[in-house]
């Protein structure tokens, strides 16, 4: 591919407009348009081509906006209305079949799709959409086509709760493209827009780097950091002889702890291992530490590798065999946990 030729995404978002949505219509809406005007950001940014899709499904399954350009997208507020059954298989197919008829000339085109439901599957056997009306068939419509699906397609979904996920699996999503979120408050939906901008911040910095489509898209935290997207990102080792790795061997406040091990305590200057799930402003920096080699990569690259959007956002030491993330520490009290490490940089 000439390196004249530009990137355009092709972002769909699905969104279940089945009756029991009805006390979050208003933030749908509002998460929604979140997601347009970050996209559109992130485009310019990135200089991406985005273009968004939108389906709205119950009963029928109803495109209300086709690969427009995302600098032009109207807010949903008028074409997102509530009522009826989850003909939640019947959305998925039409979808991914229509936006496979997109033409993808003169281009490095990548599909995305986010399908976001509160329910489990009930209302495709009786679409006027459904290419079949047995529930098993269905099933494995869904599985052939993601199965089939070429590498620069990436299809998630976010689901209620495990039944839903595994629902979902057996419809042949990637595990990693499968999130829970909590449908029954405002505050659920919010976090939902929250993974789903990570994703969409993940893919887009990944299409710079040559990605083309994902089958973990919702993974982040360590598990997302490996040999190849180090490399990807373009991350450089720090010199070893700029930080100092300490063990950890009680519980203590990070700037005791920085000084009864003979150092100077900079704030800003150390950063703790993570340990437990925890929300990370955007300010903080990250670093990532090669377990076998004690190399650690910093910077916003770091960041990025890690699929963190540049703003607050909740993550996971999810066990990594590799690579270790280390969070910047800017309180001189934080409490530090014994059997970690700290990373000193001198």
């Amino acid at each position: 591919m000439s390196g004249s030729q530009n990137y355009i995404n092709h972002v769909a978002l699905v969104l279940d407009a089945s009756s029991s949505m009805s006390h979050l219509s208003r933030k749908v809406v509002e998460v929604a348009d979140q997601q347009i005007a970050y996209l559109a950001r992130r485009s310019q940014e990135l200089d991406q081509e985005t273009r968004v899709t939108v389906y709205v499904f119950a009963d029928k399954v109803e495109c209300v906006i086709y690969d427009k350009d995302v600098l032009r997208m109207p807010s949903l507020q008028q074409l997102y209305r509530v009522g009826g059954m989850t003909a939640l298989l019947a959305a998925t197919l039409k979808s991914q079949r229509e936006l496979a008829q997109t033409a993808q000339l003169y281009g490095d085109h990548s599909f995305l799709t986010f399908v976001l439901t509160d329910g489990q599957e009930n209302a495709s056997h009786h679409c006027p959409d459904a290419p079949a009306k047995n529930p098993r068939e269905l099933i494995q419509a869904v599985a052939g086509l993601i199965q089939t699906q070429e590498d620069n397609w990436t299809l998630a979904v976010l689901v209620p709760d495990q039944m839903g996920k595994r629902e979902a699996m057996q419809c042949g999503f990637p595990k990693d493209n499968i999130a829970i979120w909590d449908a029954t408050s405002t505050q659920g939906l919010e976090e939902a827009g929250q993974v789903i901008q990570q994703a969409t911040e993940k893919f887009m910095v990944g299409r710079t780097q040559g990605i083309r489509g994902s089958r973990a898209v919702f993974s982040t935290g360590a598990q997302a950091v490996n040999k190849d997207t180090i490399e990807a990102a373009g991350l450089t080792p720090v010199d070893p002889s700029e930080y100092q790795l300490i063990p950890v061997t009680r519980e203590a406040a990070i700037r005791d702890w920085v000084t009864e091990c003979g150092h100077t305590y900079r704030t800003g200057g150390a950063f703790y291992q993570l340990s437990k799930s925890e929300k990370i402003q955007a300010r903080k920096q990250i670093a990532v530490l090669e377990k076998k080699t004690d190399r650690v990569y910093t910077g916003p690259e770091a960041r990025a590798l890690l699929g963190l959007p540049d703003t607050e956002i909740r993550v996971k030491p999810d066990h990594n065999d590799d690579f270790t993330i280390f969070v910047q520490s800017t309180s001189v009290n934080r409490k530090l946990v014994p059997h970690t490490r700290l990373l000193l940089m001198i």
